[in-house]
């Protein structure tokens, strides 16, 4: 039963990251992961300190505080993530529709950090 409530959230996850642009489904860590470009976006949480379903959304510091200011019982951190540009989603208590804004958010960020760093590359190749 477990498993199947499981699958359920995390099929949440996969619908709406195959709508995002560039995202493809993989591995990280041994557990389902999310990846803009081979970038990571999302993955299933891993770590013990973690509840079950819950998903790890690479987001930047400033908004995560926010989200976990505004809403802790959905968005949570645990010390093993703090220095990590991340927040913990509680599947269970995020509608699809929130889920939905924070991946496009998440999508957004990977791919200013992964731009800045490809500017960064060819200035420093000169």
């Amino acid at each position: 039963m477990a498993r199947t409530r499981k699958s359920r959230a995390f099929d949440k996850v996969r619908s709406v990251a195959a709508e995002l642009p560039d995202v493809e489904e993989g591995t990280a860590w041994g557990v389902p992961a999310w990846k803009l470009r081979g970038r990571m976006l999302a993955c299933t949480a891993s770590h013990k300190s973690a509840e079950p379903d819950t998903l790890v959304v690479v987001i930047d510091f400033d908004q995560r505080d926010a989200m976990i200011e505004d809403d802790p019982a959905t968005y949570y951190l645990k010390p093993h993530y703090q220095n990590y540009p991340s927040v913990l989603v509680r599947l269970s208590r995020i509608d699809r529709a929130a889920l939905k804004d924070l991946l496009q958010a998440a999508w957004r960020f990977v791919d200013a950090t992964a731009s800045a760093r490809r500017r960064g590359r060819r200035r420093g190749s000169s």
